[in-house]
């Protein structure tokens, strides 16, 4: 009995052993285990720091230190990933498989996840429902909802302090890089306002059934200490993604609706609207941003 691959669902069904053993060992549960973890770079790409905001502190997620920590599985398929993590006696394992005909395989050929298989959407879960205290994420996530998967995840940011996963390479290294560059974008400053991100490795396309037409690559999330933002939420999304969505014109373009309801808001005049576009981020196309400028431009606003 095999799973067929639904394009519908966007699935490619890792079938190379030794990257799923990888995947797995590169969830880390304790801070003493990084020494351990998977960490290489293997197309040269740099790893964003992790330990400078204090991530350490938070990979302590289990319900007492010394408790297998909860980890919940995106999408298992028939269960290639799952079986090593299975072997972990440091994690308590949940799946979520939204195909009913993966359902049937995983039960048959891993009887123990009867009772920690979720049928659904991950997208429409309310994961409060099935972790009461923190839990970490991990997964070969479908490309075709890959960004999907993590809005979400910002979603349950005070309660995922690290995902570990494999998507498409281009997404990936948007999702990692710095400011500067072309493929930085929405994703990236959204996440790395929470999470510390590490590009681990490449995976090509070779070690899937069918083979996607794409280079695939691992990335592990890790939360930093950062409590809140210090702006208003709402308005720092919105900010990101309106000078994104048009990100070939400067700030002061991009973003002038925005400009213009603070106007509104406080009743200015032309002067003290101009007063505040004369600010030298205006001139600055999105991509030269970090997320501590994007925090400094909300503050303005707001």
């Amino acid at each position: 009995m095999e799973v067929r691959a639904k394009k519908s669902l966007g699935q490619h069904f890792l079938t190379d052993l030794s990257i799923a053993q990888r995947i797995a060992d590169a969830l880390i549960v304790r801070p003493s285990a990084r020494n351990n973890a998977e960490g290489g770079n293997d197309e040269g790409n740099d790893a964003v720091g992790q330990e400078e905001n204090g991530s350490a502190d938070v990979l302590r997620i289990g319900p007492k230190e010394d408790g297998p920590a909860d980890v919940l599985e995106i999408g298992p398929g028939m269960g290639v990933l799952t079986q090593f993590l299975l072997q972990r006696q440091d994690i308590r394992l949940r799946m979520v498989e939204i195909d009913r005909e993966s359902v049937d395989y995983l039960l048959v050929h891993f009887p123990q996840v009867n009772g920690a298989l979720i049928e659904g959407d991950f997208l429409k879960l309310d994961l409060g429902t099935f972790f009461k205290d923190r839990f970490c994420i991990i997964g070969n996530f479908p490309y075709n909802i890959s960004s999907q998967i993590f809005f979400k995840i910002l979603d349950y940011k005070d309660s995922v302090p690290q995902v570990v996963c494999m998507i498409q390479k281009e997404v990936a290294e948007r999702i990692a890089e710095k400011p500067g560059s072309k493929t930085y974008g929405i994703l990236s400053v959204l996440l790395q306002a929470w999470y510390d991100i590490e590009y681990l490795f490449t995976v090509g396309e070779g070690a899937f059934n069918p083979p996607p037409k794409v280079k695939s690559a691992v990335i592990r999330l890790v939360r930093n200490s950062r409590a809140d933002l210090g702006c208003d939420e709402g308005l720092f999304k919105s900010v990101v993604k309106t000078a994104f969505n048009q990100r070939r014109k400067t700030m002061r373009n991009s973003l002038r609706p925005i400009v213009s309801a603070k106007a509104i808001r406080e009743n200015w005049d032309e002067g003290q609207t101009a007063a505040l576009l004369s600010d030298p981020v205006f001139d600055l196309r999105p991509e030269r941003l970090g997320v501590e400028d994007f925090i400094s431009l909300t503050r303005m606003l707001q």
